[in-house]
């Protein structure tokens, strides 16, 4: 049988989703920008200038379009990071909602006021086992490895301490991981102001090459400039406020998978489990 790919490894299933997700996000903006905003944003502008140039003693205000206003490369590069990270997102969102589905099933087959002893706990692990291996989309699940590694502890230590102390290890250690795969999504909402402050100091570059002339009354190259740079700044700063609700929404699902698994299992779990009255005599004794 082929070994089975790791979370880690470089080939995993989360990592050519994102690679995937990045080349999708690529295309779709760059084809919206080619074969929509940008046309429309000319179109807007040349607009502009006509009516300028028919109404330049009447104080002419140029129309203000959301077109015009996203047109630059630098929004563009914002839009991309944004779409790509919003795809990671609803991908972690569904790996949460599978694992908070699971939490409603009881896979303990055991009658009501039935308790499980320690040399009993191996059995019903394997049995676990069984019932998780026979679900494709129960695998690499949080609340599997709880379940099987707290009965194994049980059977070798016969101890309830031991097992509460296993499951809260488990939860702890996934909580860590799934912070640290929230690495990636917390770059890409920095990631976005830093492109649109690039689009600010272009903008305002270009703004200084061109007041020669300004100075000779044309301000047409420097207000364009300027627009460039305050316009990098407004998209970049707003999908990043949005995108920073999204990661807050899920860290927040997140957080509560582990307080859900760590519950169930206080529950379905360590509330039935039970030590021998001759085991628990002979263990306070020593």
């Amino acid at each position: 049988m082929a070994a089975k790919i790791s979370k880690s490894s470089l080939f995993s299933r989360e990592n050519i989703y994102q690679f995937a997700g990045l080349l999708t996000s690529i295309i779709i903006i760059h084809l919206t920008y080619v074969a929509v905003i940008r046309p429309q944003a000319a179109k807007i502008q040349v607009a502009n200038s006509l009516k300028a140039a028919q109404q330049s003693d009447s104080g002419f205000v140029p129309e203000r379009s959301f077109f015009v206003i996203i047109k630059d490369y630098e929004q563009q590069v914002c839009f991309t990071l944004m779409i790509w990270a919003m795809m990671i997102v609803i991908y972690k969102l569904r790996q949460v909602w599978q694992e908070k589905i699971i939490l409603n099933e009881n896979f303990l087959d055991i009658e009501t006021g039935e308790r499980i002893i320690p040399e009993e706990a191996l059995a019903h692990s394997k049995e676990v086992e069984t019932r998780f291996s026979s679900i494709p989309q129960y695998a690499d699940k949080l609340l599997p490895r709880v379940v099987i590694t707290a009965l194994r502890r049980f059977h070798s230590s016969h101890s309830i301490q031991d097992v509460s102390q296993a499951v809260r290890e488990i939860s702890e250690s996934e909580a860590d991981r799934l912070d640290s795969e929230l690495s990636l999504i917390r770059y890409v909402a920095w990631a976005i102001p830093s492109v649109g402050f690039v689009g600010t100091v272009r903008g305002i570059g270009e703004a200084l090459t061109k007041a020669d002339q300004a100075i000779r009354g044309n301000i047409q190259g420097v207000t364009d400039s300027l627009g460039l740079a305050f316009n990098s700044t407004l998209i970049a700063l707003f999908l990043s406020i949005i995108l920073m609700y999204f990661i807050h929404l899920l860290q927040s699902r997140q957080e509560s998978l582990i307080l859900e698994t760590e519950e169930y299992c206080r529950n379905q779990l360590l509330a039935v489990m039970k030590i021998p009255f001759k085991e628990e005599s002979e263990m306070l004794i020593t």
